[in-house]
């Protein structure tokens, strides 16, 4: 510029007073619209002008003219050899903002700690050892994708370039990638079995799956855990896929579905309700859920409960929902009354020997007891799976101490078995903490 005789000014000095990169180029775009009121300027940018400057720029003053250039991108996919009509570009600042696509250049690796986080997150989407280009100064050099931070010297010319990988070659997918599986197993010359299957003969699967993941829950096993939540996500995925092809809904709209429900319920977060504690956000929450179905009584809401919920779920949340709406125990006591005064109806039928009204008693005695837990705060799933492993332990060490005997269970007078019982629970107060052993 100074041979041609056109002045010319850096404007790197801005670059220390800033905390982040919006400021950044506010006060970069701020400096150039100051000298274009003295005249026309010049705003020359390393790579391609459709950067966060330039639309400063542009959008502040109507009469800016954008020149397009050679991004840094391009100049990383041509040095890499890697042509290709549709492919993603991203700057290393902002790489993870949104999900990418292959094949992908990440430009702007110009420091060590920028490299660091670049193939963090490109190894959790790509995979460790997934091929890839370290470009510098207009060179590709091939690379593994774990090897991107150890390439010694970085700039402003480096940039890293992931070529694409074939679809059967991937050892990382994503949900797109979940869903095309199920498409093309659904397909005419796909997978027989899932060729046959419908939502009526698959609904069970996701029930299983569901139980399964909430047993890897509490065994703590994140292997496990991970296993089969991706279980159930393929259950809903394959759901979708089936929707699609009834023209029924796609994938993108069940995908839709929940992200806006997400933000709709969540207005404590996304618009102008407030919360403050867990109950003010589940409060929230509820009231948003009532507005979408249209829910305008307590009954519709009780009703909305699904019947496939297990029996104890199922009463506790119909309760909750009644309560809501007032009708309820007044508080604890009350229904620990209803409970009295439920058993003393089922013993009155078991005495009369109507089996009809053994069960119809025994489900009010039930539903009694889920109100009593409710009000004082359990949750009574919950309570009743932790009940019912304790009995399981208390089982195994009775059978246990009165086989140590030379005695078998089912002949002991009940008197004596239920102090072998009583021994049990001594036993196992001593020792808890400790591990039982597991159903087999």
């Amino acid at each position: 510029m100074r041979a041609l005789g056109v002045p010319f000014e850096t404007l790197d000095g801005v670059y220390p007073s800033c905390r982040n990169f919006d400021t950044l180029n506010k006060k970069l775009a701020a400096a150039v619209l100051a000298r274009a009121k003295e005249g026309d300027v010049v705003y020359g940018v390393d790579g391609s002008a459709s950067d966060d400057v330039s639309a400063c720029i542009v959008a502040r003053r109507a009469k800016a003219a954008v020149v397009a250039g050679c991004s840094k991108a391009d100049a990383a996919f041509a040095a890499a050899g890697v042509l290709s009509a549709d492919r993603c570009i991203r700057s290393a600042y902002s790489a993870a903002q949104e999900r990418p696509f292959l094949p992908l250049a990440v430009y702007d690796v110009d420091d060590p700690l920028v490299a660091s986080d670049v193939k963090l997150y490109l190894c959790a989407l790509f995979g460790d050892e997934a091929a890839a280009f370290f470009v510098r100064g207009g060179k590709a050099k091939r690379i593994r994708l774990y090897e991107a931070d150890r390439q010694g010297t970085y700039d402003d010319t480096c940039a890293v370039v992931v070529p694409d990988i074939p679809f059967l070659k991937r050892t990382r997918f994503c949900y797109g990638d979940l869903v095309r599986i199920l498409r093309l197993l659904r397909a005419p010359d796909g997978c027989p079995w899932d060729r046959a299957q419908t939502h009526e003969s698959i609904r069970t699967n996701l029930i299983e799956e569901a139980y399964e993941l909430v047993d890897a829950i509490d065994k703590k096993d994140d292997a496990a855990v991970c296993e089969e939540a991706g279980d159930v996500l393929m259950q809903g995925a394959f759901h979708s896929v089936l929707g699609e092809e009834r023209g029924a809904f796609t994938p993108d709209d069940v995908t839709s579905e929940v992200c806006a429900k997400l933000i709709h319920r969540h207005s404590h977060i996304f618009g102008e309700d407030r919360a403050e504690s867990e109950e003010g956000a589940l409060s929230v929450w509820e009231k948003n859920k009532r507005a979408e179905k249209g829910q305008k009584s307590g009954y519709e809401s009780v009703c909305a409960v699904p019947k496939g919920l297990p029996a104890c779920l199922r009463a506790q949340k119909v309760g909750k929902r009644a309560a809501s709406a007032g009708y309820d125990f007044a508080d604890l006591a009350e229904a620990a009354g209803s409970v009295r005064e439920e058993l003393s109806e089922l013993l009155e039928a078991a005495a009369e020997g109507d089996k009809k009204h053994v069960a119809e008693e025994a489900g009010d005695l039930l539903l009694a007891a889920v109100s009593a837990g409710r009000i004082a705060g359990a949750d009574c799933e919950e309570a009743l799976r932790e009940s019912t492993e304790k009995f399981i332990e208390r089982f195994r060490v009775t059978e246990r101490l009165v086989a140590a005997d030379g005695k078998r269970m089912e002949q002991l007078p009940k008197a004596e078995l239920w102090a072998y019982y009583e021994r049990a629970k001594r036993q196992l107060s001593r020792t808890e903490g400790e591990e039982g052993t597991p159903c087999p």
